[in-house]
């Protein structure tokens, strides 16, 4: 579908660098733009700037997601890219943080997913973005719950895809690799270690266009090296792990979740 004035998108966790990025690019395509994020404080700037209406919710909240849902039935677009980074030693999570991982990274999207794609249906078209992570097709030293809920998204969107074949209703799911200058990888300030590429917000952005206009299964925003690892990954699991060893991941995994750990 094209994006123009015609079009309405909402964008959650668009308080982040990442969907603050993605939520500017929408709207120099003059399509309407629906921000949703958990606290007004956060979003309020970036509301003034686009002239954007914001609807409130905690993704975590299972109340908030059906009114988010009910207030955002009118987009044409969604693009799901709220979530927790939920990195760590899988035995350090309390079961209460494992619920709010799942409830915000994974099922708060799948809810969106089915009662904004019944709306998109009625109407003949629409485009459904999932903002997934290079952690949803490679799991890592300390990325047990963070990847499950990866991996869950990228079960959910292909199948829906499937469901929704033919119905003018598109589902796209978007691979960032590292991200620099916004987003949970900038915020940890972690530093990759030599040859490790990394990609901008405005590089997720422009592949969440991409998705709307064409509407592929997947885009990979990664760098090469992270995107040869999800094909390794796939295939040779324990070769792969090797090579993470080899090349320093685990000291990147570490890092990561010493930095996020209050986050979860």
């Amino acid at each position: 579908m094209i994006l123009d004035g015609s079009c309405t998108a909402l964008v959650t966790g668009a308080n982040g660098g990442i969907g603050a990025a993605i939520a500017r690019a929408i709207h120099a395509t003059g399509a309407t733009v629906l921000l949703s994020a958990r606290r007004a404080d956060a979003i309020e700037p970036l509301a003034k700037e686009l002239g954007a209406r914001v609807i409130l919710a905690d993704l975590g909240d299972r109340d908030s997601v059906a009114r988010l849902a009910d207030d955002a039935s009118a987009a044409d677009v969604v693009v799901a890219n709220a979530a927790l980074p939920a990195s760590g030693p899988a035995l350090g999570f309390s079961v209460e943080q494992i619920d709010r991982a799942l409830d915000v990274n994974l099922r708060a999207n799948m809810i969106l997913g089915r009662v904004l794609a019944e709306h998109m249906t009625a109407r003949g078209r629409g485009q459904l973005v999932f903002i997934s992570s290079i952690a949803g097709k490679v799991a890592a030293r300390y990325s047990a719950i963070y990847s499950a809920t990866k991996f869950g998204m990228r079960g959910f969107a292909l199948g829906l895809r499937e469901d929704l074949a033919g119905s003018g209703v598109g589902v796209t799911t978007i691979y960032p690799g590292f991200i620099r200058d916004a987003g949970m990888f900038a915020e940890t300030k972690v530093e990759l270690p030599k040859g490790i590429g990394t990609r901008t917000p405005e590089d997720v952005a422009r592949a969440v266009l991409r998705a709307v206009d064409k509407n592929p299964a997947e885009i990979s925003v990664a760098a090469f090296e992270q995107r040869f690892a999800a094909i390794l990954g796939s295939v040779a699991p324990g070769a792969l792990s090797s090579m993470q060893k080899l090349f320093g991941a685990d000291k990147v995994g570490d890092q990561m979740a010493a930095a996020q750990t209050k986050r979860h």
